[in-house]
């Protein structure tokens, strides 16, 4: 096995439990074209590849590059991309080989430290979503992420990014997944979570209006929505409507759930 390296937040999955709990996850079919982002030493990909049309894989590393052609350059509904995912354009890379797209399901255990850009590349932005849309996203992260992903208002992880997620994609928290599972072990626990993005034809009307409303309701938690919004929004105007969908008007944003934000949108952009 090779050593993982700090600079790319190297961490080897080496739990069969884990491994089996993802693939299960994924309710893949031999149809499924997979894209896999940081396959590392090939030991997700090497059980994926039986399972569905292609997967193709994408890893920053050079040095792993040359360890997984040689290991698994034998299948022929396997392609490696060698770049960073956040800069490849995966549509133009592999426009000569049109065995393996559209994908239409990613699988990865991704690099904790770039969680975010990863998350806006694969599912976009409330303003902007990703389309075309992939049917199912399964990653592998930060358990305190998925945590704040799936949480619900009233819980102390929910915030805009719970909002953001939640608007582009149904959410579900799937297992824990140990830190002893890896190689290194991380520093912390991680989870496994799944992604399957929405169709927003009947959602907000203004969706930039509503991404500006989130970041700025959250710009400070302890601060009631009101006073977050006023650059925005008149208060008096922001009471009575709150008086209207039945909350008070000293409501913070974590008070809101999703449906209330795209309400609160609508109402102010029209």
């Amino acid at each position: 096995m090779p050593q993982p390296r700090k600079r790319f937040a190297q961490h080897w999955l080496r739990s069969e439990t884990a491994l089996n709990q993802i693939i299960q996850a994924a309710n893949l079919k031999t149809s499924d074209r997979l894209l896999e982002i940081g396959p590392g030493t090939g030991i997700l990909t090497r059980r994926l590849l039986p399972l569905v049309s292609s997967v193709l894989a994408v890893e920053l590393d050079r040095d792993l590059c040359k360890k997984l052609v040689k290991s698994l350059g034998n299948y022929d509904n396997f392609l490696l991309l060698q770049g960073d995912i956040l800069k490849l354009n995966i549509a133009i890379e592999a426009k000569d080989f049109p065995k393996f797209l559209p994908v239409n399901k990613v699988v990865a255990n991704i690099p904790y430290n770039i969680t975010s850009p990863i998350l806006e590349k694969l599912l976009g932005r409330v303003s902007s979503p990703q389309h075309p849309s992939y049917e199912l996203i399964v990653l592998l992260i930060q358990k305190e992420v998925a945590q704040r992903i799936v949480a619900t208002p009233g819980n102390k992880s929910y915030g805009a990014l719970s909002i953001k997620m939640q608007y582009l994609a149904e959410c579900n928290y799937i297992f824990d997944v140990p830190s002893k599972a890896f190689y290194p072990p991380p520093k912390v626990d991680s989870a496994v979570i799944t992604f399957r993005p929405r169709s927003l034809l009947n959602s907000a009307l203004n969706s930039k209006h509503l991404e500006t409303l989130i970041n700025l309701g959250f710009s400070n938690r302890r601060k009631m929505l009101r006073n977050n919004l006023k650059s925005l929004i008149d208060s008096d105007r922001l009471t009575e409507f709150l008086t209207e969908i039945d909350l008070d008007h000293q409501v913070r944003a974590e008070n809101l759930d999703l449906n209330q934000w795209i309400a609160l949108s609508n109402h102010f952009s029209q």
